[in-house]
């Protein structure tokens, strides 16, 4: 996994942080402080993208539906098909709540 760069200490108190909020209002709040409005975008973005091409989307109308560049696109893409199969587990929980 590409995150093993980072794994430790900080990073593990990162995932404590967001794995002890209770609610949807906890996250917003907490990703107000810790994240630019950008960041939040772009990660919900990739999500979007995500959940688009595995419902067999187009890249076309990925692009025109969420803005997303066709790299972003690709990136996604690339990340479900040979990645840690983190879009899958959260797709998947997402769907059954859905």
């Amino acid at each position: 996994m590409q995150i093993d760069k980072l794994r430790g200490e900080q990073l593990d108190q990162l995932f404590d942080a967001i794995l002890s909020l209770k609610d949807r209002e906890e996250c917003y709040r907490f990703f107000d402080d810790i994240a630019t409005m950008g960041e939040i975008q772009s990660l919900t973005q990739r999500l979007q993208v995500a959940k688009m091409l595995t419902e067999g989307r187009t890249y076309n109308a990925i692009e025109k539906e969420t803005k997303a560049s066709t790299a972003t696109i690709s990136r996604v893409r690339r990340c479900i098909d040979y990645g840690s199969d983190g879009y899958k587990i959260v797709l998947e929980r997402i769907m059954e709540t859905e």
